[in-house]
């Protein structure tokens, strides 16, 4: 078992976890020539990003609802020498949001960044060249970091000696290091609308906008320069696609088995100890939550307390709701703004709370795929961020914004939701934390309220464990399908 292995040698791998991190790496491996197999503690893949029915014919993808860089996606396939469209496909989204403000303004985000300008100028008054301007910015900031930051991991030497690094270093001035999203937005705009409009992009990684560094306001170039998009089927589709790309490839599934230890020797990974058996692995990579991972699975090893003990992001209180109606005024992403944003923020990230204004997020995948619900009805992912789970009392918690999430549509739309609601179910972050092992039900891992978070994110790799590594959401680059599918491409990397 302790036997010296070449790193050279096309190991026997091991994933931790059939979430959308750990799907990817398995593909990535089986393709450069490993022998994979993923062990699950649920019943199927997905991680996060699973789905299921309610009563009446309600479908609902679980999990994450917006798709961005979707390339990732057709890159796996065309690594495996098959045409993407013959697996997966997807639409741009025109329009992408509906914004629904506190003082009863309505705002269509558009694709296009002159007709959102545009759209913006004509509702809040703010000039279009201000609004091109900003995403303009916002896209360079991106095509200079990201071959740096979010390809490559932050903890090899050799990724501040390549050329991509001097793009990344020259971007710096403009990047706004010392300065928060919210300053950099309220700088940029008069509108308090509209800074909450770009503030509320720190929710893609789970971090207050009032915190996080001013970098992170490259976010937007996702949606409004690359493109926000809908998949076919459904986010559920990403994974489903990806696994029977894995199957083809000789990936092994075991579902129901969760790993109970990750066994080493003489400073390296010799395999895994299930409830149903031990397996012999030279590779081993957890798309587990790496505070559990090192907390359950490597009960004997020194844990990296400083990474694990940084700040955890937001997690989610979810409403999943059957409604018999169908509202023309929606679309598939909705928002409805709180009144006082920075409250907001200090009731999740401070008081560990949750808001009693909170801002409410609604996506309807039944707009794009009409069999999610009944005819005449509509499949309503009801979300709002909250802080990770700490022991608060979720169960009055969640009758209270229910509550507070019900008399603010109902306010908006001018139309009484409950009575409306034909089914219902409920997820929260000690369901969250339950199903996916997420530290606290933490949805990326830690956040990025400071300027250094990338940097204190666990890397990939484990410095004192030969043949173990990570991915997934907690770990770099970060959480969301994008960043998830990037963690496995620089696992492969390393492997490899």
């Amino acid at each position: 078992m302790s036997r010296k292995r070449s790193p050279a040698a096309k190991q026997p791998a091991a994933i931790i976890g059939a979430g959308i991190a750990g799907i990817a790496t398995a593909v990535r491996l089986a393709l450069q020539g490993h022998r994979v197999t993923v062990f699950e503690a649920q019943d199927s893949f997905g991680g996060k990003m699973h789905q299921f029915e309610l009563p009446g014919g309600y479908r609902f993808d679980a999990g994450p609802s917006l798709f961005t860089l979707p390339a990732l996606v057709d890159e796996l396939f065309r690594l495996a020498g098959r045409d993407p469209q013959d697996h997966f496909r997807y639409e741009r989204l025109d329009p992408i949001t509906q914004y629904f403000f506190a003082d009863g303004t309505r705002l269509t985000a558009w694709a296009d960044a002159g007709k959102f300008a545009a759209e913006v100028e004509a509702k809040l008054g703010v000039p279009a060249t201000d609004v091109t301007g900003f995403l303009r910015r916002s896209g360079q900031a991106y095509a200079a970091t990201e071959s740096t930051f979010l390809h490559k991991s932050l903890h090899k030497a050799g990724t501040y000696l390549s050329k991509d690094v001097l793009g990344a270093l020259a971007a710096l001035p403009s990047l706004g290091l010392t300065g928060t999203m919210h300053q950099r937005h309220a700088s940029a705009f008069t509108d308090p609308r509209l800074v909450q409009l770009f503030d509320r992009f720190a929710t893609y990684n789970g971090s207050d906008p009032y915190q996080a560094p001013a970098t992170l306001s490259l976010i937007p170039h996702l949606e409004h320069g690359i493109g926000a998009f809908y998949p076919e089927g459904g986010i559920y589709s990403i994974a489903r696609s990806l696994v029977e790309l894995a199957e083809e490839l000789g990936v092994a599934f075991r579902y129901n088995e969760p790993v109970e230890e990750i066994l080493t020797a003489a400073g390296q990974v010799t395999g895994l100890r299930t409830a149903q058996d031990i397996y012999d692995f030279g590779v081993v990579v957890s798309n587990m939550d790496v505070v559990p991972t090192y907390r359950r699975l490597l009960p004997t090893q020194p844990a990296p307390e400083r990474t694990l003990g940084q700040p955890r992001s937001s997690s989610a209180l979810i409403f999943y709701w059957g409604v018999t109606h169908d509202f023309i005024e929606l679309g598939l992403h909705n928002i409805f703004f709180s009144q006082d944003y920075r409250q907001e923020f200090r009731a999740i990230f401070e008081e560990k709370t949750v808001a009693d204004d909170p801002t409410v997020y609604v996506n309807i995948t039944s707009k794009k795929s009409p069999a999610d619900a009944p005819a005449g009805h509509e499949n309503w992912f009801v979300m709002v961020n909250v802080p990770h789970n700490q022991g608060q009392d979720w169960d009055a918690l969640i009758q209270k914004t229910r509550r507070a999430v019900l008399d603010k549509v109902s306010r908006v739309l001018g139309h009484n939701i409950e009575p409306l609601l034909r089914a219902e179910q409920v997820w929260d972050p000690r369901g969250i934390e339950q199903r996916t092992s997420s530290f606290g039900g933490a949805l990326y891992g830690s956040s990025s309220n400071n300027a250094l978070a990338a940097f204190l994110r666990h890397p990939n790799f484990s410095g004192k464990l030969h043949g173990l590594y990570f991915c997934g959401g907690s770990v770099h680059p970060g959480g969301g399908i994008p960043l998830c599918l990037l963690s496995a491409k620089i696992v492969a990397g390393l492997i490899n």
